[in-house]
């Protein structure tokens, strides 16, 4: 094959020959979008130079999450922020946070980092609008992926474990492990798909498995701690001999807190999710049994390979298969 060209380096771009010249050589006056076109157009060909330096660092991936308040997405930023500086240098990775209860900032910011970013990393809720801001950034060729959760259930790719055999992994250590017979109660976020398949595993477990453990309750939760704390109180009103405990979703600072300060507190079969300094004291402490963790490190990884791949920067296609969770009892800390 021959050397590629400026003519075949402007056709993968989407832009005239004469834009490509002032970018390879470093002339100025383009815009940045168009920038990192050509730049991505001449790496993908293998064009037979070096790029100028002045261009590194051009090849922007968007990061947006939500809940900088919570220890799991402090984590999941801090996973970017190092794989980030492993990099090469062309690549930036800008991290922000949107307000998770306000659907339509959410969208308007992905609108805006669509048109002057080469990716975006989303681990938001869902709703239409964010929806649609979603599926209008794919039609622009944006590479989107959903982190964690999914952002629009049409457009993007996912990573994340699986939630609904999150869900009945934490159903089959309740009715093995439970210390007693009796009910069982669930909480989550609704907002979340994640959140509702965990709940969908954990009542198809029952349905299947029927026995001396019943699930009787769902409470909700928006992954506050008033919230939280008050759904338990209500259901251990409600339910005085309650066997098993499933949190879906965060908050558990709040009900672990409740469950210490309750004379059964200790005997009711915890299970939530992420490892933290509250739920690492309360699996020492005999409050909680089992936490499952999904592993944000390995969420961010996988994600920036998968954009990287998807802008060409990289020939590996990363794999496809769901994040593994980590379960995590007292004895393996």
């Amino acid at each position: 094959m021959s050397r590629p060209n400026y003519r075949d380096i402007a056709r993968l771009a989407g832009v005239g020959t004469a834009t490509v010249e002032r970018v390879l050589n470093g002339r100025g006056g383009v815009r940045a979008e168009l920038v990192e076109k050509v730049v991505l157009a001449a790496r993908t060909l293998d064009y037979p130079r070096t790029l100028p330096e002045t261009h590194r660092g051009l090849l922007r991936i968007e990061v947006l999450m939500v809940r900088p308040d919570t220890t799991f997405y402090r984590r999941l930023s801090k996973a970017f922020e190092r794989i980030a500086a492993t990099l090469d240098p062309l690549v930036v990775v800008h991290r922000s946070f949107a307000e998770e209860m306000r659907p339509d900032e959410l969208a308007s910011r992905i609108t805006a980092a669509a048109k002057a970013r080469a990716g975006l990393i989303l681990a938001s809720p869902s709703s239409p609008a964010v929806s649609a801001a979603v599926e209008a950034a794919v039609a622009r060729g944006v590479p989107v992926v959903h982190v964690v959760t999914r952002a629009s259930a049409e457009k993007g790719e996912f990573i994340g474990i699986d939630n609904g055999a999150a869900g009945r992994t934490a159903a089959h250590f309740i009715t093995r492990m439970a210390r007693q017979p009796g009910p069982v109660i669930a909480l989550c976020h609704p907002i979340y798909q994640v959140h509702r398949d965990r709940i969908g595993g954990f009542s198809d477990y029952f349905r299947d498995h029927a026995g001396e453990h019943r699930f009787e309750w769902l409470g909700f939760t928006r992954d506050d701690e008033y919230y939280g704390a008050e759904a338990l109180r209500m259901a251990l009103d409600l339910y005085p001999d309650m066997a098993g405990l499933y949190n879906a979703g965060g908050a558990n600072a709040a009900l672990i807190d409740v469950l210490r300060r309750h004379p059964r507190g200790s005997e009711i079969f915890f299970v939530g999710h992420e490892l933290t300094d509250y739920t690492r004291k309360a699996l020492n402490d005999g409050i909680m049994d089992i936490v499952l963790d999904q592993a944000p490190e390995a969420q961010a990884r996988r994600a920036l390979d998968l954009v990287l791949r998807r802008i060409g920067l990289t020939d590996i296609e990363p794999d496809n298969a769901p994040i593994r969770f980590v379960t995590i009892t007292a004895e393996s800390l």
